[in-house]
């Protein structure tokens, strides 16, 4: 197998629209926890009320990242196996060989199929292994995965 060289590749990326579910996950998350430090609040001292603010803050810092890092979500088919890219400061880059793929697997969950998108899940013989591309639009996702069926059933014979 060759070097991982990504320079040269072609990348597709996943929906712009996945940054809305991204946003509601982490505002829900972060709202939540900060909400529950208000019950502190009784307690008289002002430090609870700075942990409150501290953690939307931080919330909403989070929330200020996620478009950047939903663009960064990028994947190629090469010519034998899938490359996932992922990350801004920590970037991940997962290969998974077609011949290991056991199952490809569409999950929609409410607000992503609100949306009209669609997270293919990548399961290989190896139980910690899975790799999962959000944001896919439904069309995409389901030729993708009829075309990923295909290379896998292709690779696994020529074992």
């Amino acid at each position: 197998m060759d070097r991982l060289d990504v320079d040269d590749a072609t990348w597709t990326g996943i929906s712009p629209r996945y940054v809305w579910p991204e946003v509601v996950g982490w505002l829900v998350t972060g709202l939540l926890v900060a909400a529950a430090t208000i019950p502190l609040w009784f307690l008289d001292a002002w430090q609870w009320r700075l942990i409150t603010v501290a953690l939307v803050v931080a919330t909403l810092v989070t929330c200020a990242f996620v478009p950047r890092r939903v663009r960064s979500i990028r994947y190629q088919l090469r010519e034998d196996d899938l490359l996932l890219r992922k990350g801004i400061l920590f970037l991940r880059f997962v290969a998974v060989p077609y011949g290991r793929m056991q199952l490809i697997d569409i999950n929609r969950g409410p607000v992503v199929r609100a949306l009209g998108l669609s997270d293919l899940k990548f399961v290989t013989a190896a139980a910690a292994s899975a790799v999962t591309i959000p944001g896919v639009p439904e069309a995409e996702a389901e030729a993708l995965r009829d075309r990923l069926v295909e290379l896998a059933e292709s690779r696994r014979a020529g074992l």
